[in-house]
């Protein structure tokens, strides 16, 4: 633990595993005391592009986020300044020009399918987690959610898969699993898993 008390924990697993849910799950347990980064926000800004051309671009790439830019951010909530975490806006496939200001925590969580392959940020994490959720129920949540929330069309989620999002799975994240300090099956629905996380985690924090 750092002085301060400041806890880094990182959040990793595939797109749609049940991460969202497990960080709701702490906020709740946690209240005001947890400050949440993801990784999706820092997907780099590609306004030199029309949107057809940024539609087609592979976003479950490592190249395809501003991760250093994270993890200067993270350096600076450790220190205990505020940042300013770029918007990113699923509608449009870019970065919006809205920033939202967040502040220093006792908790601070790095959450995204990448976050455990990147070494830089692996290296700031006192905690790694990896929530594994089978690829089939990944892709009916994702479908979902893309629909609900992103307006995308049942065609494009499903070509998007098919063509970046599962070949990068198999290929970066699925990998990454191997640093996760502790691998939460089933997602948020693994209540003695995430049992174990929070009591681990006030463990921490009161060490």
């Amino acid at each position: 633990m750092r002085e301060g008390k400041i806890c880094v924990l990182g959040v990793a697993g595939g797109s749609a595993s049940g991460k969202t849910t497990i960080i709701k799950k702490l906020r709740e347990y946690f209240g005001d005391g947890i400050a949440v980064i993801s990784h999706d926000s820092y997907y780099k800004a590609h306004d030199e592009m029309p949107y057809e051309e940024r539609c087609r671009l592979n976003y479950d790439h490592p190249d395809s986020f501003e991760s250093d830019k994270m993890a200067e951010d993270i350096r600076r909530l450790i220190k205990g300044y505020s940042i300013d975490m770029p918007v990113y806006d699923y509608r449009i496939h870019n970065r919006s020009k809205e920033t939202v200001k967040i502040e220093p925590k006792p908790v601070i969580i790095m959450e995204g399918i990448l976050v455990l392959e990147n070494r830089e940020l692996r290296d700031l994490m006192d905690i790694k987690i990896f929530v594994d959720t089978d690829a089939d129920e990944r892709l009916m949540r994702r479908i979902k959610r893309d629909m609900a929330e992103r307006g995308r069309s049942i065609e494009s989620i499903i070509d998007q898969y098919s063509q970046t999002v599962k070949p990068m799975h198999e290929e970066f994240v699925e990998p990454s699993k191997k640093y996760a300090d502790i691998i939460i099956p089933r997602g948020g629905e693994n209540i003695a898993g995430l049992d174990m996380l929070t009591t681990y985690l006030r463990k921490k924090l009161n060490e």
